[in-house]
């Protein structure tokens, strides 16, 4: 074969390796690794009371749907699911397969009925739509590669008067909490408001919940945050 028939093929081969340019803006602050399905040990969380405070701050109530997102080992699934009794339905979404596998045996064995566990992507949580009055994401924010994309995506399963509710430590993100400023900024710029914000009793640890005002911008529009 000439090179000058070679070469066409030469070029599609090149634009077929270069990956989707995404349209979300890439995050200027660092990306925390996922280091565990664990944040910290369930006993210890339990004794400052972490689930029940941020519970109670969230208003979940009997017959709700929430989403635990970044679900881990289940350590707020199995607490969500009596509260939200079996007219209420827990979604546990993990982007790790095998914490899912464990998180889904874990929730057969403790026979939790109302809770449906699921794969999510890094960037997409994968959640049906305009299903959730509740979103929990609870110290994992920091590890989202593309926060803006995942909050855009996060928008639309929401019920009305739904929300989103982070819980995260104050601290930078490559030490695996999120300043408050640039969570607030963060999802201000796909459009969201925070409606309520409180420290935790762990000083560094904070409750933030935010809610859709508007119309959801278009991912070209959405602006970067400094970090």
């Amino acid at each position: 074969m000439s090179i000058k028939r070679f070469l066409p093929l030469l070029l599609l081969a090149s634009c077929e390796a270069q990956p989707e340019k995404s349209p979300f803006p890439e995050p200027q602050r660092p990306v925390a690794p996922i280091v565990s399905a664990r944040y910290s040990d369930e006993d210890a969380r339990d004794s400052v009371s972490e689930a029940k405070n941020v519970m109670e701050l969230a208003g979940v109530q009997a017959g709700m749907s929430v989403a635990d997102i970044g679900a881990g080992e289940g350590y707020y699934t199995v607490r969500l699911a009596p509260l939200v009794g079996a007219k209420g339905r827990v979604l546990a979404q993990d982007i790790v397969s095998e914490t899912r596998d464990n998180l889904a045996r874990r929730v057969q064995r403790e026979n939790l009925d109302n809770v449906a566990v699921k794969l999510g992507q890094p960037n997409n949580p994968m959640l049906p739509a305009a299903s959730f009055d509740r979103i929990f994401m609870i110290h994992m924010y920091h590890e989202i590669e593309r926060p803006s994309e995942f909050l855009w995506h996060v928008w639309d399963s929401l019920k009305k008067q739904g929300s989103v509710v982070v819980v995260d430590a104050d601290r930078p993100t490559d030490r695996h909490g999120t300043p408050p400023r640039l969570l607030v900024c963060e999802f201000a710029a796909v459009g969201y408001e925070l409606t309520r914000f409180e420290r935790l009793p762990d000083s560094e640890t904070f409750f933030a919940e935010f809610q859709p005002r508007g119309q959801k911008p278009e991912p070209k529009d959405i602006l970067n945050c400094p970090a």
